[in-house]
């Protein structure tokens, strides 16, 4: 990494400063809040899994909780912000303090932010499994066994856990590359690293779906889960106005254009539509994937392997990506090299 690129990224890392600040202080409400439910005896966490009553027990269970509500949030903050960056300004919009400029530099602010809450929530799950050590092993093992259940995908063992920690590792492990790819741009090619930026929207859907799946005080129905729903809409509006007027002149010319960018953005577009349909619908209706307590829950549709299969099929699509979007060879004209 050249000295400009880890300036860049130093200038970064100060400027989240003050957002990863607001962002501890968010979560350490949010811990307050988890910890006073669960002494009154309301926690939802405590519904699903009646042997963390105990508060002062599983505190750093319940931070690892809050750590990841936060993440949540700043991740949703941060792909608001990219989408906003990336769309045409309309002509309303306010200058100054909401400048292009001011909107990317938080969005990148955010983005570092988000990495650092992800890590935080693994990692307290990690020392959760270790100071609990459920499989009775010495310090070694138990070590051992909580990082491989904590930080290697398809690992953890039990419950809905098998498809949700997959699902919040991959999120993890696409948000390194994916966020910190503008400070290799120089390195890469501007064209590469706006091909992959595109990508980190996955990692966004990746994390909502993580924490519909185990987060448990959304786990049941009712207005916590159809607020994380109702969150979404704003998301797959702004995605749309991203498609339908991009920020970039050359994506919004629409020359040099060939059959294939066509059918991808076509594509894209329908799948977004559609997407907002089904969100709204599914927040008016109720049906939403929650549980209802005391009953007993239906098994999960998910399998591991089809979470490794879409994996590849997103990686294979990356790669393609990165391919079309690199640079083509001029042909050297004869005639006027002559």
């Amino acid at each position: 990494m050249t000295e400009q690129r880890r300036s860049g990224l130093r200038a970064d890392l100060r400027a989240a400063v003050p957002d990863a600040s607001a962002a501890l202080v968010v979560t350490l409400a949010i811990f307050v809040w988890l910890y006073i439910r669960v002494r009154q005896g309301t926690s939802a966490t405590v519904a699903v899994m009646p042997m963390m009553a105990d508060a002062n027990r599983f505190w750093v269970y319940f931070l690892s909780q809050a750590f990841g509500w936060s993440a949540l949030l700043w991740a949703w903050l941060t792909t608001m912000l990219g989408l906003v960056r990336a769309s045409a300004r309309p002509a309303w919009s306010l200058p100054g303090r909401y400048s292009a400029a001011r909107v990317e530099r938080l969005h990148r602010a955010t983005s570092l932010t988000t990495i650092g809450l992800m890590f935080a929530h693994a990692f307290l799950f990690f020392v959760e499994l270790v100071w609990s050590n459920d499989h009775g092993l010495g310090w070694l093992g138990r070590v051992g066994s909580a990082f491989a259940e904590a930080f290697v995908p398809g690992v953890y063992p039990s419950g809905t856990g098998v498809v949700a920690i997959l699902l919040g590792l991959l999120a993890f492990y696409l948000a390194i590359p994916l966020g910190l790819a503008y400070y290799l741009r120089n390195r890469t090619g501007a064209r590469a690293w706006r091909v992959l930026h595109r990508f980190v929207i996955v990692v966004y859907v990746l994390s909502v779906w993580h924490t519909l799946l185990y987060g448990t005080n959304v786990w049941f129905d009712g207005w916590p889960r159809t607020t994380l729903w109702l969150l979404q809409v704003p998301v797959a509006v702004l995605l749309l106005a991203r498609l339908l007027a991009p920020a970039r002149p050359a994506e919004r010319s629409g020359r040099a254009i060939g059959p294939l960018e066509v059918a991808r953005r076509v594509t894209a577009l329908l799948a977004v539509v559609a997407t907002t349909v089904v969100l709204v619908l599914v927040a008016v209706s109720g049906v939403d994937g929650g549980r209802t307590p005391g009953a007993e829950s239906a098994p999960l549709n998910v399998e591991q392997w089809m979470l490794w299969a879409g994996t590849a099929v997103l990686l294979v699509a990356i790669a393609v990506a990165l391919r079309l979007a690199r640079p083509r060879a001029r042909v050297p004209d004869p005639v006027r090299n002559q």
